[in-house]
């Protein structure tokens, strides 16, 4: 596959409509960041190597350009020398360089279109790294939520499965019982002399704050 194939390919992609139902979307993310990081470092290489050239084509041809000047000047001089045949020669020399400056003109001009190709491509490839780094981040946090989720979940259905529950049920009985027991402890027995007097003292605390209560009705 041809470098502005992949290029191509991967731009097109949608990362942000990636299936969430993939098997692995945390690795399948993964290993589309490491394509597209490999394709943007083929990508900028190949976008020096055509400025470089780019740049020695302009050399060249800024050279041509001046040795076809030269061979015009040669032919003014020549005609001015009366020698019409020299002057004919070095004409012919100024055309063929003044036609491989033209040729190199063109090889500029493709080499300057190839040139912005790479650069649009490495920012439309920049950007879809950006975006996938960020579907990778946002899985990674998915993914751990799910583990956890999926691990509660999973525990969760043990204690319903399990006698856990059974075994609650029987330590509440217990407790229960043991309460009740404690309040049988001293259910039927005889009140002491104490008891009798605390129980006359409740009873006229209770008479006297009954009869403010009339006091203050009647009142």
């Amino acid at each position: 596959m041809g470098i502005f194939t992949r290029v191509r390919d991967i731009i097109s992609s949608n990362i942000n409509a990636m299936p969430d139902k993939a098997e692995d979307p945390e690795k399948l993310v993964k290993l589309m960041i490491r394509e597209m990081e490999d394709t943007l470092v083929e990508v900028k290489a190949s976008c020096a190597g055509a400025m470089a050239t780019r740049k020695k084509i302009e050399r060249e041809t800024h050279d041509v350009r001046q040795r076809a000047a030269e061979w015009g000047d040669k032919a003014e001089l020549a005609v001015a020398k009366g020698r019409e045949g020299l002057a004919r020669e070095a004409l012919l020399e100024k055309r063929r360089y003044t036609e491989r400056a033209a040729a190199l003109e063109e090889e500029a001009l493709q080499a300057k279109t190839l040139v912005e190709q790479y650069q649009a491509d490495i920012m439309q490839l920049e950007d879809k790294l950006e975006s996938a780094r960020e579907r990778q981040r946002l899985l990674v946090q998915r993914h751990i939520h799910a583990r956890n989720k999926k691990r509660t979940q999973t525990g969760i259905r043990k204690a319903e499965t399990s006698d856990a529950l059974a075994r609650f049920d029987n330590f509440e009985s217990r407790i229960e019982r043991m309460e009740s027991e404690a309040d049988l402890v001293n259910y039927g027995r005889k009140p002491t002399l104490d008891d009798e007097f605390s129980k006359l003292q409740t009873d006229d605390a209770l008479e006297q704050e009954l009869a403010e209560l009339k006091a203050k009705r009647q009142q």
